[in-house]
């Protein structure tokens, strides 16, 4: 990719070690050697934005464009269909909660390359006690299996124990022999618990918290269940490996026929993307999903990777970007932890498309690049999310949400972009918009009037304490309350 793009060299990294020699910087004196971010309500030709319409046929066009060709890359004319099919479909018990669980895969057409096989990996998991469609918040991470498999009952468990006892022993004789000795051993038990979530049906009820004893939230899963809503996990490595060497497979790689990116080409934040809303097709053909209000979830690099999901993938309705960084929520011109020269000049650089590459290049046919070049910013980001629900959130460093992520650089991107917001006649963060003057909230204090909305909670490197907090926003806002659903008489 250098060589395509004439770069000679970029410069390293910073390190996230306070006491290293090239250590990153913390000093805010001169953590804006580019203040003055593009402003968001000016077109190219100069004239201001003033109406939605502008905005929707002009102005957004323009940052999509600089969007996709600078920082993460254009989605290739044609990419292969996906085929999803159902592979676990079954009712189970999440803590108290029935739900129907599915697992699903999603086959990339590979018949152009037979060699690079992609299949998207999906986990959906809907309260069946609900009336449906329900919303659904889609979350970046393992897939894995079904949450709480059903385990069969008594009876099938004998059956089985007795099958599979008689054919052993038909097999082989010294195992006869044992199970001879122990008449009454079952080589199958029934699994203690049917859930990785807090115990199926029949498990002890939790012991209540000793007094002083710190009470967490229960998992996202169950709370977002006990709301009303379902869930799906989408596994991001099964769209796009991240790292660099996976380039060159992936749904890039298969794309490409196994070779190397252009430098306008997709990074894996924007394949990563790409697989979201083909869950999303699939969660538009599932009458218990009300696709209208599916969001998308992620925190860190998957953070960005939701933040991008919402930005370019309009069926989306709303995201929760947990502590994002560069890349994400946080403005690339702001010089505080995490630089540009992290995705540039380190193992990240497979994240953006290659031309952001020249943003940290030191010696280039273009020149020294530097990330004031960039004529957009995360504040664009942000801004081509709107109106739709945009939940920035973040943790503190001294619960190990470093520093290095800038919540400060996110914060004022936020604030920026609410100008988009109000312009298109909803609500932001309830603040001015002027970035280089408004000081961020006190930790715990959400600012959620908004379409827009912003909260820093006192954990780590999560979004966990504020997932209550989005899924109270968020139903306020679609205006959902969840409708029993009607039992069947047994």
């Amino acid at each position: 990719m250098m060589d395509q793009l004439g770069i000679k060299s970029v410069r390293p990294g910073p390190s996230g070690t306070e006491t290293a020699p090239n250590h990153a910087n913390y000093d805010e004196s001169i953590a804006n050697p580019y203040p003055i971010i593009p402003d968001l309500l000016t077109l190219k030709n100069g004239k201001k934005v003033t109406t939605a319409d502008v905005w929707w046929n002009q102005r957004r066009p323009e940052i999509v464009v600089d969007m996709e060709n600078e920082v993460y890359g254009r989605l290739p004319n044609k990419i292969p269909a996906v085929k999803w099919t159902v592979e676990i479909s079954e009712r189970e018990m999440i803590g108290r909660i029935p739900v129907i669980a599915k697992k699903l895969t999603g086959h990339v057409d590979n018949s152009e390359c037979p060699s690079i096989d992609v299949n998207i990996a999906m986990i959906l998991v809907t309260p069946a006690n609900v009336k449906g469609p329900v919303p659904v918040l889609m979350m970046f991470g393992g897939a894995g299996n079904v949450p709480a498999p059903a385990q069969p009952n008594r009876d099938e468990l004998a059956q089985i124990n007795k099958a599979l006892r008689q054919l052993l022993s038909d097999k082989d004789p010294a195992i006869k022999a044992i199970f001879d000795k122990y008449m009454a051993y079952s080589p199958i038990t029934a699994a203690a618990s049917a859930s990785p979530f807090g115990g199926g049906m029949g498990a002890p009820a939790a012991a209540a918290p000793a007094p002083g004893a710190t009470v967490t939230d229960p998992p996202a899963t169950q709370q977002l269940l006990a709301a009303g809503w379902g869930y799906a996990t989408i596994d991001p490595s099964s769209i796009q490996a991240d790292n660099g060497g996976g380039l060159t497979k992936g749904i890039i790689g298969l794309v490409n026929k196994g070779q190397p990116r252009k430098p306008e080409d997709w990074g894996s934040l924007r394949a990563w993307a790409w697989g979201a809303a083909r869950g999303l097709d699939y969660l538009e053909t599932d009458p218990a999903v009300d696709a209208k209000h599916v969001g998308i979830e992620g925190v860190s690099r998957y953070g960005k990777a939701a933040l991008v999901t919402l930005a370019f993938e309009q069926r989306f309705a709303m995201a929760l970007v947990g502590s994002s960084g560069k890349g994400g929520a946080t403005l690339h011109r702001r010089n505080f932890g995490e630089a540009v020269e992290s995705l540039t000049g380190t193992g990240e650089y497979h994240w953006m498309a290659g031309n952001y590459l020249k943003y940290g290049a030191s010696e280039a046919k273009s020149g020294v690049g530097n990330a004031g070049q960039l004529h957009v910013d995360s504040h664009s980001l942000i801004a081509m999310c709107a109106p739709r629900l945009t939940f920035i959130s973040y943790g503190i460093p001294e619960k190990g949400d470093a520093k290095w992520l800038d919540q400060k650089g996110s914060y004022q991107a936020t604030i920026a972009a609410g100008a988009v917001f109000k312009l298109l006649g909803v609500k932001d963060l309830g603040v001015s918009n002027d970035y280089t003057k408004e000081v961020m909230p006190p930790v715990l204090t959400g600012l959620l009037d908004g379409e827009l909305a912003w909260r820093q909670h006192d954990g780590g490197h999560t979004d966990g304490p504020n997932v209550k907090y989005f899924i109270e926003w968020a139903s306020k806002k679609i205006n959902y309350t969840p409708v029993p659903a009607v039992q069947a008489r047994p």
